[in-house]
Order: C-alpha cells, then sequence, then structure tokens
C-alpha cells in the first residue's frame, strides 16, 4: 500500500493498487481516532485484493438470459460482456443461465417459452432480455405471450425509461443539448389500455364492430404514482403527468384523480398535468421541461420511442420492467424491437442493451458499477464510436469493447465513511 500524497481539501490520497484508490478525509483533530476507524473499515470493505488488482468476489447475483430474436443474438451478448466487465472491477458476480424463449422457441414448440418459465424466472434476481418477435409469426402473439405475460406474472407495475442525450451526440433537436435532454418517462406496466379485454363482434358484417376495454384501478394507480414522485426526490424534484382526460371522461379522469392525492403527499415535489398531446409537442419544442414523467401504458409506450428518437435512435434507449418491492425478479430490455433485417450483421446499436444492463445493476443495489456502465457510454460517444443508425461505421462488438475497456481504465475510488 502506498500513501501516495495529501490532496486539496484535507484529503489524503492512498493507492492500494494500480486500479484502486480511496479518498480519506483529514480532520487533524480526530485523526489518531480516523486512523482506528480507517483500519476497521479497510478490513471489512476491502478484504483483499487479488493479484489482477480485482475485490474479490462478495454479492452474487443470478441473472436469466433471454436473447430473444433477431439482433438480440448479438446485443445481448454485447451488454453481457460489459457485465462481466464491471462485476469483475466492482467485486461482485454474476451467475448467467440463457433461456430460448421468444418468436423463434414458438416456431419450434408452438408457444413462447416453456409451460415452467414464469416458475423458474421466479428464482433469478432479474432477468437480461434483447427482443422478441419474427416477421413471418403474427406481431399480435410476442406481446401477449411473452412480454406481457412475463411483466404481469412477475408483478413488473413500473416501466422505468430514461431519456438522455449523451456525450458526442446531436440530437434531431438541432438547438437542444444535453442539459435539455435528460428525464425519465415512468409508464404503468400492468393494467390501463394494455390489459387486452375485449372482442370483435361479427367481424365480416357491415354492423361489425370491435372494443378494447381499459382498466384502471386505485391500486395500481397509487403504487406507479408513489414510485414516480419518490423517483423525482432523487432526481429535480418535478413530476408531470401526461394524461387525456378531457376526453377520456372516467378512466383518465380517474387516473388524474387518485394521481392528485397522491401529489398531495409530496408537497415539495413540483407537480403538474399535461395533456398527451401538448407532451408530444413539448419533446420536440421544450424537452428541458420534464423531469420525471408519469404516463399510462399506452402513452408510455409512445412516449419513450419519440424520446428514443429525440436523442439520436431508438437503439440508444434501455429500460427496465421493475417490481421496485423485489418480490419478483424485473426484467430489463432495450426499448427497440428486434430488427430481423439487420440481424446477423454485426451492425445492431447495442447501447440500449448496455444501458439495461447498467439500470439492472442500479436496480440490484450495485449503483456505483452502474455509473460506471453509464460513464462508459459517455465515453464511447464522446470519442465518436457510433453504429451506422447515427451515421457512423462502428460495428456492435466494436461498441461493447470500448465501453469495456474504458470502464477497465477508469480507477476505483472506494469511499470508506
Amino acid at each position: 500500500m502506498n500513501c501516495a500524497n495529501i490532496c486539496a481539501k484535507n484529503t489524503i490520497f492512498i493507492k492500494i493498487s494500480s486500479q484502486i484508490y480511496i479518498y480519506l478525509p483529514l480532520n487533524h483533530i480526530y485523526f489518531n481516532k480516523f486512523i482506528i476507524i480507517f483500519c476497521a473499515k479497510l478490513r471489512k470493505k476491502l478484504k483483499t485484493i487479488n493479484k489482477n488488482n480485482q475485490l474479490q468476489m462478495s454479492n452474487t447475483y443470478k441473472i436469466a438470459v433471454v436473447n430473444g430474436d433477431g439482433i438480440g443474438a448479438e446485443i445481448v451478448p454485447a451488454g453481457v460482456s460489459v457485465l462481466d466487465a464491471v462485476a469483475k472491477k466492482h467485486g461482485f458476480n454474476i451467475e448467467k443461465e440463457s433461456f430460448p424463449f421468444g418468436a423463434g422457441y414458438y416456431k419450434n414448440h408452438g408457444k413462447f417459452m416453456s409451460d415452467d418459465a414464469i416458475e423458474t424466472l421466479k428464482k433469478f434476481d432479474a432477468i437480461y432480455f434483447g427482443a422478441v418477435g419474427l416477421p413471418e409469426i403474427d406481431d399480435t402473439l410476442p406481446a401477449r405471450d411473452y412480454t406481457f405475460k412475463v411483466r404481469g406474472e412477475l408483478k413488473q407495475y413500473v416501466n422505468y425509461r430514461p431519456v438522455k442525450l449523451f456525450s458526442g451526440l446531436k440530437s434531431p433537436l438541432r438547438t437542444k443539448t444535453e442539459k435539455d435532454i435528460d428525464f425519465v418517462v415512468v409508464r404503468e406496466n400492468n393494467e390501463g389500455e394494455f390489459v387486452q379485454s375485449g372482442k370483435t363482434y361479427y367481424a365480416d358484417d357491415a354492423h361489425g364492430f370491435a372494443t378494447d376495454t381499459s382498466v384502471f384501478t386505485r391500486f395500481g394507480i397509487e403504487r406507479i404514482a408513489h414510485y414516480s414522485f419518490q423517483l423525482a426526490r432523487k432526481r429535480r424534484s418535478k413530476v408531470t403527468n401526461v394524461t387525456k382526460s378531457n376526453t377520456l371522461i372516467n378512466s383518465l379522469a380517474y387516473w388524474d384523480k387518485v394521481i392528485a392525492e397522491v401529489a398531495e403527499q409530496y408537497p415539495d415535489v413540483e407537480f403538474s398535468k399535461m395533456y398527451i398531446d401538448n407532451a408530444s409537442a413539448s419533446f420536440v419544442l421544450k424537452p428541458e421541461v420534464f423531469d420525471v414523467i408519469l404516463t399510462t401504458n399506452l402513452f408510455g409506450d409512445i412516449l419513450s420511442d419519440l424520446g428514443g428518437a429525440i436523442m439520436g435512435s431508438l437503439g440508444l434507449g434501455g429500460s427496465g420492467n421493475i417490481n421496485p418491492e423485489k418480490d419478483f425478479p424485473s426484467m430489463f430490455e432495450p426499448i427497440h424491437g428486434s430488427a430481423p433485417d439487420i440481424a446477423g450483421k454485426n451492425i445492431a446499436n447495442p447501447i440500449g442493451q448496455i444501458w439495461s444492463a447498467a439500470i439492472m445493476l442500479d436496480h440490484l443495489g450495485e449503483t456505483k458499477a452502474a455509473n460506471d456502465i453509464v460513464a462508459g457510454i459517455e465515453a464511447t460517444t464522446a470519442e465518436g464510436n457510433l453504429t451506422v443508425d447515427l451515421g457512423g461505421n462502428a460495428s456492435t462488438s466494436d461498441i461493447a469493447n470500448r465501453v469495456v475497456k474504458h470502464i477497465e481504465a477508469n480507477k476505483l475510488v472506494i469511499e470508506l465513511i
């Protein structure tokens, strides 16, 4: 252990190894006491450093890996390579098990996943998922038989979709910068317009008609509202309820009523309501007005794709289908589809998949590792390493390798207070 020097702001800078550094605040009045505390916490927190300058493994997370279809077979392994690198650096272990679920599985078995899939997935800490769907398979089936089933059975009632302009990228909104595009779309994920309760009557008759019924419960609205306000407290303390209650005068008027009641419990958070048409325009004209957007299943699905577009590409968007209580595993996936037209070419943008890995680690409590991944993405895009959707020529694997290199290059700082 080499004590390097005393830094500015009364801080001791200690080099543990070539990869690991410690910053210690120095207060000369309590220096002796601090040294005793330092030694105790050093033994507890560091344990031992192995010969590769990595912390010994402590926490172990079981991750179900589902490539899915199309480009999933390329972007998910790219994301896994980043996960492995950051886990090694930060001293935790990831145990992975792969599952072949998706439209390809449906072609062979007549179903999108095995009969025991949900019970099997419950044994994991998280699910790392690519995308589902193939052109030759009815496109109404993937959502019903895979995505909605997993989200519903595992009570993943939060769909968390951040929108952020990464360094080095230019938004299609030519006057907007990184400080303008930085917000989160929180989409209710188990109820609303996507419960698929409805029926088609007399389809071929001149007087045929069809219905789809939306379902909004007090329980469902309250829990997604509480999540949004608590998230806002960790950000810039602002929640915007995106709704359309002026026309959907029963369902969304009730949605608004319950959210307004929850808002009263968070007087420290700025709260406002905005209709979906105005919100869509504001994404383009003034995205800087948003912090946390709270909205319904349908509106959130649409707005988060628009968010990906103003970032520069849908390939950039990551997301989490989250069970905040951690009673069940959450599922993390990019916001885009399976893109079978470019599958197998090693040109798909893996950043949304990699960002989803960061969101997963943050959910699991490995926040520093999650931040390390985001910093690696930022450094990669800032250097101009871009895939074809962003006007570059980097491959899927090129991007993943660059992110890994940046993660490995950044020094690990351990705070002991």
